[in-house]
């Protein structure tokens, strides 16, 4: 196999030298004017130094470059892995952040509807709270009217009885309505009670 060999004659620190390489002539060139330009560089700061000398200079300055370069790409290249986990640590916290967004969007919305339910609820109760008051309102009434008959009955017993003035059998008819009115009364005093205990509950559970 041919190799591809570039020969290029390029002049260093006022030498000229043909120097053979695969890379392309700028190529070449471009390093041999490094070379020149540090060695120019050493030889203007250093008086009268051997070329031998002033050639290992210039290598070890090169090398230096070069190792310097390399630290620097290797940092380089450690930044840039350091990033890449930043970015993925980043990424995650976002979608973790969303995920997150989402149940608090989608708690807040059963919140919502609970909420509505609550009030409905709410609005049931305070109805059977007003209808149950009404009713209770209309036994009161109902009961009030019944003791004035009970009390109503019972002046009138005792007046039979002290004046003697009615047969007995009016008397057991009055003592009958008596017993119908009491037992009537006492009914509606135990329904009363019991819708008085439900407007208790309902209360509690508003409040």
């Amino acid at each position: 196999m041919e190799e591809n060999n570039n020969k290029v004659t390029v002049k260093i620190y006022g030498q000229e030298y043909t120097i053979s390489g695969e890379k392309s002539r700028d190529h070449i060139i471009k390093v041999a004017d490094h070379v020149d330009d540090v060695m120019k560089e050493i030889g203007y700061s250093i008086q009268e130094i051997p070329a031998l000398k002033l050639a290992i200079l210039t290598a070890v300055n090169i090398t230096d470059e070069f190792f310097s370069m390399s630290d620097g790409f290797s940092d380089m290249v450690s930044e840039n892995e350091q990033l890449e986990k930043d970015k993925d640590h980043y990424a995650q916290l976002w979608e973790e952040a969303k995920k997150s967004f989402l149940q608090y969007k989608e708690d807040a919305q059963n919140a919502l509807e609970q909420k509505e339910e609550a009030k409905s609820l709410l609005n049931e109760k305070n109805l059977e709270i007003k209808n149950d008051s009404e009713e209770i309102k209309k036994k009161e009434e109902i009961i009030a009217s019944l003791e004035q008959k009970i009390e109503n009955l019972t002046n009138r017993l005792k007046a039979t009885e002290e004046g003697k003035t009615t047969s007995s059998e009016a008397v057991r008819e009055w003592e009958e309505k008596y017993k119908e009115i009491e037992g009537n009364y006492f009914e509606l005093q135990m329904e009363n009670i019991r819708l008085k205990g439900d407007l208790e509950r309902y209360k509690k559970i508003v409040d």
